[in-house]
């Protein structure tokens, strides 16, 4: 057996496996942002901890990629993230708005 044969084989034996460390540390991640979620003192604070989340399972998706050897997995990564940032805009849209509604409400009192 080559030298470099050797050196490779040990190289992706210990790719694996810190992929697989990597991945149970960003499920790990991901419960603790989704407390974040729930216990959130503000809905600033609450927003903030779901794309945490989203981000989290963004990089869940590519290292599954990484593990199994499937492209389309990605493209899913992509769509996700697409999804992800379109929601997180549009809920930190409507949060202001209604800050705003409430404001003028207390405005007129």
């Amino acid at each position: 057996m080559n030298t470099i044969n050797v050196i490779d084989v040990i190289v992706e034996y210990f790719s694996q496996q810190f992929m697989t460390h990597l991945l149970w540390a960003m499920l790990a991640l991901v419960v603790v942002f989704i407390i974040g979620v729930i216990k959130g003192p503000s809905i600033w604070d609450r927003l903030l901890s779901m794309s945490m989340v989203s981000l989290k399972v963004i990089v869940v998706i590519v290292v599954l990629a990484y593990i199994s050897d499937t492209a389309y997995l990605l493209d899913l990564a992509i769509i996700y993230a697409l999804f992800g940032f379109i929601s997180e805009i549009f809920i930190a849209l409507f949060v202001a708005d209604r800050a705003k509604e409430d404001s003028a409400r207390e405005g007129r009192k």
